[in-house]
Parts: C-alpha cells; structure tokens; sequence
C-alpha cells in the first residue's frame, strides 16, 4: 500500500475525536446496535469494525465476547486504537482496497462512509463488505443524510480547551455541491511551547436512494433504514441514519 492511500489530513483529529468526540459517538451507537442487529449474532462472532477510529467501539464488542477486526487508514487513530482496545486485531488500510475472503459474520461502519467523495469509490467499498462477508452475513453502517447537514452544519462552531491542547471547529456545508468541510484548528503544548496546527475535513453528502442503489448494486438484499433521531429515538437531530443489509447467497 503506498502513503498516497492513507488519510493522513485525519491524523491532527484523532487527540480530538479520542478526548472529546468519541464518547459521545459511542453512547449513541452501542443503543443502535444493540436494537438492530447485535441480538442476531452469536458470542463469537467475527466482527470488522471499517473505519474503527479510536477504537471505543472496538473495546466494548470485544467486552460483548466479539471477535473484532477494526481497519483504519488513519495511522494517528490506529495510535490511539491499540491503546483502548489492546486486545483487538487492528489493521492499517483503506477500506477502498479491502480485500478479504469470506470472513465476518457482520460489518460495521460508524460514520466513515461520509468521508468517501466519490459514489464510485463508495459502491467499490460495498462491494468489497460484500465479499468479506460470510452468507447471511450483515452489514451496518451509520451515515449522515442531507438533513443533518443542513439542520447541524450550517456555520456551526464547536470547541474545548485542556491543559496541554485546545482546538476549535467550523463546520460548513455547500447544498449545491453536498459537500461539508469541517475547518480544524488545533494548539498543541510541546515541550513547553504552544504549537498551532490548522487542517480541513472534507465530507460528501448522499441521497439514500443513491446509497441503496450502491448496496444492490454490490449485491446486497434487505435493505432497510433507520433514523436515529425519529425511529430509534437515540438522537436529537434528525438526518443521521442507521442501513441495515445482508449478504444473501442463494444455491
């Protein structure tokens, strides 16, 4: 794998996802997962955590009697990875050039999908879940819509400070392009001198047609959608969404 595949411009995020965002990520997702599909696995079922992150979520599967495989391309979220879930098997990688045999009983994707900006490349990442599913195996993944964007990004300012860093965020969002840009800056305390880092994160926004025309179009079979907000009242703000799917091999 060449450097070019790696999302470097992630790695001034992972001090501030690990500290600040992470948990709230994880007190929505573990409610949603457990109403959607962790009742239909057994205790040792095979689990790919795509775009583990930090590796929170990771832990607590591994605490469920999972067995977890999480897959970042982000060598500053892997860091941080190792660290909250020691136990797990962590892998450096871009989910475009996933390549597995039929391995997992489920797939699941916590929010990295907004970070794909082709539905070209999206679909290929489909198609790749699909292959590295066991049969009946499923797939989750959570994804912000356009409602979320438009009703939580507009111009929205966000930050923290702490002992040794503080950063701040602006989230935007162009309708017309359906792409989102959360603008970082962050301030670092090394070795006693405060260091200022600035980086961009670009998010594309789908239509869920599109998305479920990309999942049937890799193959993929009863499709459903959940919001988090108005179906598993898990969320304030409408517009981020739960897809639930299977690999379904007919002999």
């Amino acid at each position: 794998m060449t450097t070019t595949t790696l999302y470097t411009e992630y790695d001034p995020l992972a001090h501030v996802y690990n500290e600040d965002w992470a948990l709230g990520v994880l007190q929505e997702t573990l409610p949603a997962l457990e109403k959607l599909i962790l009742s239909n696995l057994v205790k040792d079922a095979q689990v790919l955590d795509l775009g583990c992150g930090t590796g929170q979520l990771v832990q607590k599967l591994l605490e469920k009697g999972y067995k977890v495989t999480g897959i970042d391309a982000s060598e500053g979220m892997l860091r941080y990875a190792h660290e909250n879930a020691p136990g797990a098997k962590l892998i450096l990688n871009d989910a475009r050039l996933l390549d597995f045999s039929p391995t997992f009983n489920a797939v699941i994707s916590i929010g990295a999908f907004n970070h794909v900006m082709s539905l070209e490349e999206l679909t290929s990442i489909f198609k790749n879940v699909y292959q590295a599913l066991l049969d009946n195996g499923i797939f989750l993944f959570y994804i912000f819509l356009e409602e979320e964007y438009q009703l939580n990004w507009d111009d929205k300012i966000t930050g923290n400070v702490k002992e040794d860093y503080a950063w701040a965020a602006r989230n935007s969002y162009d309708s017309e392009t359906k792409i989102a840009a959360i603008n970082l800056t962050i301030f670092s305390l090394i070795e006693k001198t405060w260091q200022r880092l600035d980086s961009t994160i670009l998010e594309k926004c789908y239509t869920k047609e599109e998305i479920i025309t990309a999942l049937k179009t890799s193959g993929f079979s009863d499709i459903s959608s959940y919001d988090s907000h108005h179906d598993l009242k898990i969320s304030q703000m409408p517009g981020s969404t739960y897809f639930v799917c299977y690999k379904r091999v007919h002999s």
